[in-house]
């Protein structure tokens, strides 16, 4: 027996104001939505082709780094502090398949395909022998670990260059030709090809995000964060559910370090994967909301859109205006960058600890906690 829909619900479907309608398409489709505007932007934003297009790239490629932490922390949740290891990890070994000092010499969908699928091995082995650590000692081991590739970054020189670093990482389709446009020279000397490369890489990695959190893996994430005893009851293995993490965790990471690599054509020295872009990271995912998407993103937006985009600006402002002559750090915008970071953090935290667009389970756990 079937019902035919309430008179009420096809008024309001009916009745609905043009207006209505597309904000409730905006919160269904965001992610669509938001890659049509950025993939239009650049049309419209003659910026975008100089300075401010290597900006948002950056952007974007931080995007990518943080939605693979928001596998760890915010799906299994699993404390980790060395992200920015992987990060690295993924630059060098992009750079090493690449740069004309090493015989490989691969292309760049192939070198970072083998670069992501490398790191996310080491990933698998830094998670094998750390599986029953939780909490504060989960923490320090990946914060231990970060550390240790830091300084065996820097001390191989003969291998990673030591602070120098490795260069010049050549640029996507570096000696292809399409249509009598060659590829390398058009990456090479305009940033709307590096821009668009990053926003596609991102549109994918958020699309498989998104399988992932709706399929049995994403499911057996979230068990194991819960209550990880009653998701072994009901047949989760929680051993193979958290090295899935550590190794979906490391990839995406070790993917966004080959495109900071191959943007930059170097893999800059080691410090540039430090214990602060690890938390920096952190922080976006928690201001965003674990476990969310959207949330992840905005955070990122937020955080380091901030520091590289609007910090650079403001600084660049000040400086014309003649308004800190001296040169004085305390009349400087990026000279309190920092404190502004950690206010935002205490009230986001004070009155929206959940984040600025969590996910509906968290949101819920949270109210429920507070009520």
């Amino acid at each position: 027996m079937t019902t035919s829909p309430s008179p009420d619900v096809l008024t309001d479907a009916t009745t609905a104001s043009p207006r209505d309608r597309l904000l409730a398409f905006v919160r269904e489709r965001w992610d669509l939505v938001a890659l049509v505007a950025l993939a239009v932007a650049p049309l419209v934003v003659p910026a975008l082709g100089g300075a401010l297009g290597g900006q948002v790239t950056t952007l974007f490629v931080y995007c990518i780094l943080a939605l693979g932490l928001n596998v760890m922390v915010g799906y299994t949740g699993l404390v980790h502090l060395g992200i920015a290891a992987f990060f690295g990890i993924g630059a060098y070994l992009f750079a090493i398949l690449t740069v004309p000092m090493y015989p490989f010499q691969m292309r760049f969908v192939t070198a970072a395909a083998v670069s992501a699928l490398a790191t996310a091995g080491i990933g698998l082995a830094l998670g094998a022998p750390t599986l029953r650590l939780r909490g504060d000692y989960l923490a320090i081991v990946t914060l231990g670990f970060g550390e240790v590739v830091k300084v065996t970054l820097r001390n191989l020189e003969q291998i990673t260059g030591g602070m120098k670093g490795l260069n010049p990482v050549p640029p996507p389709g570096a000696g292809l030709k399409i249509g009598g446009t060659d590829l390398g020279l058009a990456f090479a000397i305009d940033p709307r090809w590096f821009y668009y490369l990053a926003l596609l890489t991102l549109a994918g990695v958020v699309v498989a995000m998104r399988r992932l959190e709706n399929s049995r893996l994403g499911r057996a994430w979230v068990a194991v964060r819960e209550d990880e005893l009653a998701a072994e009851a009901m047949g989760v293995s929680a051993t193979r559910v958290k090295l899935s993490a550590f190794a979906m965790s490391s990839a995406v990471a070790g993917l966004a370090g080959c495109l900071y690599a191959a943007s930059l054509s170097t893999t800059a020295d080691p410090n540039a994967y430090d214990f602060n872009r690890s938390i920096m990271v952190l922080c976006a995912v928690i201001l965003g909301g674990l476990g969310s998407i959207p949330g992840t993103l905005l955070g990122v937006a937020l955080l380091v859109g901030f520091d590289t985009v609007l910090a650079p600006w403001a600084d660049s402002a000040i400086q014309q205006w003649n308004i800190n002559p001296s040169g004085s750090s305390l009349l400087s915008f990026s000279g309190w960058r920092l404190a502004i970071f950690g206010l935002a953090l205490i009230l986001v935290m004070r009155y929206r600890p959940e984040g600025l667009v969590p996910s509906r389970r968290m949101a819920a756990e949270l109210h429920e906690a507070h009520a």
